[in-house]
């Protein structure tokens, strides 16, 4: 470990006892008997610099996002320092974890402008100010030259990329794997290399790429970092990992009222997950009912990444809505504007072009199904001459997604 780093605050680091990095952890490593990651916290007379990579592959992050951030800034809390990693370049490889072919790479332009969304959006949780190095990966990989990367390829053999299970499956099922994605691992634990990392975090997807960070260390110090997995958030399914591509997720930036309605339905079997892994709450004293425990959650986080005030407002505009359907007054709710829209226009096609549906059978399929609702009513399938008659109402799908179209 590098000598030179600042000298950690013995007075914040000895506030926090051993434990307090543990909850929801699914594990660490290397965990021998005389290097385990309790006792170099505890034996550590520096910060440890703490590393967490970023790939902005879409713009907006979800619940699930905030789980390796809010591990993050619980270490920069305790007096380590965060290392937070925007993958500008490998985002343009694209991690292929867990994906069942090569992920569509992005352009140079795509990754910037999702890049600059994420830091507005990670701000609401971590601290900006203080402890924190904020890294682009395009710095020390767009550098590299040819003969580097050779060196970089090297340092790991064909069978041991195959090992790596998205890689093994896809190959025995004949699926192209394209020489490029070999790459993604390897930059990524270069990048450990580059920042001198003491700890990586990452979902327990990730386990490979930060194994292969330590190695590569090892193979350039005396010593490698260690790895601290967490659980993948599930989304509001109730079984799949929370993904925006699979309309499971809760967006860190969406309205306060959607945002309430939509955790406030979260299964009661994933109520005490989210409360561990995205408050500080003690479990030890939640509400018995797990009605109440709904509400509570909700509350909580829409206080989190809001106000208070926000919160509260939310969850009485929530109840108007679910027990009495009224949609007046309800203060600030997502808007769509209807000049967006040709007139005539079937209900069908308004659900889609606001993005209450992500297509018309699926609209159609709300609709016959007694979903849809206009200020409270529901209404069947019909054709709306002019945009006027719609003006100022809420338009409903289900108890989740809803806005107001002006």
């Amino acid at each position: 470990m590098n000598a030179n780093l600042p000298v950690l605050d013995q007075e914040n680091f000895s506030a926090h006892p051993p434990a307090w990095w543990q909850r929801g952890v699914v594990e660490t490593f290397p965990a021998s008997a005389d290097q385990n990651l309790a006792l170099a916290l505890q034996t550590s007379d520096r910060p440890l610099r703490v590393k967490l990579g970023i790939d902005p592959t879409r713009p907006d992050l979800h619940l699930g996002h905030t789980v390796a951030l809010r591990k993050l800034r619980q270490f920069q809390d305790a007096g380590h320092v965060a290392v937070l990693i925007i993958g500008d370049f490998t985002a343009q490889i694209g991690d292929p974890t867990g994906k069942s072919e090569a992920r569509p790479r992005l352009t140079a332009a795509e990754v910037a402008f999702n890049a600059q969304t994420y830091l507005s959006q990670a701000a609401k949780i971590l601290n900006f100010d203080h402890r924190l190095e904020l890294k682009y990966n395009s710095a020390w990989l767009g550098k590299l030259n040819l003969e580097q990367v050779t060196s970089l390829l090297s340092s790991m053999t064909l069978g041991q990329m195959l090992a790596k299970e998205g890689f093994s499956d896809r190959y025995a099922k004949g699926v192209p794997v394209y020489l490029h994605e070999f790459l993604y691992p390897l930059m990524q634990g270069y990048d450990s290399v580059a920042v001198n990392a003491d700890l990586e975090l990452g979902g327990t997807d990730q386990k490979f790429n930060i194994l292969v960070g330590r190695d590569l260390q090892l193979r350039q110090q005396s010593s490698g970092q260690f790895g601290m997995l967490l659980p993948l958030l599930i989304g509001l399914d109730g079984v799949q990992k929370m993904s925006k591509s699979l309309d499971n997720y809760v967006g860190i930036s969406e309205e306060p009222l959607l945002m309430y309605s939509k955790l406030e339905k979260v299964p009661d079997h994933l109520i005490n997950q989210y409360f561990e892994l995205l408050t500080d709450l003690d479990l030890n004293h939640l509400p018995a009912n797990p009605r109440d425990r709904q509400k509570l959650l909700a509350l909580t986080l829409v206080s989190q990444f809001h106000s208070p005030d926000l919160a509260h407002q939310a969850q009485q505009d929530a109840a108007k809505i679910v027990l009495s359907g009224q949609t007046t007054d309800l203060g600030e709710l997502p808007e769509f504007d209807l000049a967006q829209v040709q007139f005539p226009a079937p209900l069908f096609y308004l659900l889609k072009a606001t993005g209450l549906c992500k297509s018309n059978s699926e609209a159609q399929s709300q609709i016959s199904n007694g979903a849809v609702r206009l200020d409270g009513e529901k209404i069947p399938e019909q054709t709306f001459s002019q945009g006027a008659d719609l003006q100022g109402k809420v338009l409903q799908v289900g108890k989740k997604k809803f806005l107001r179209l002006i």
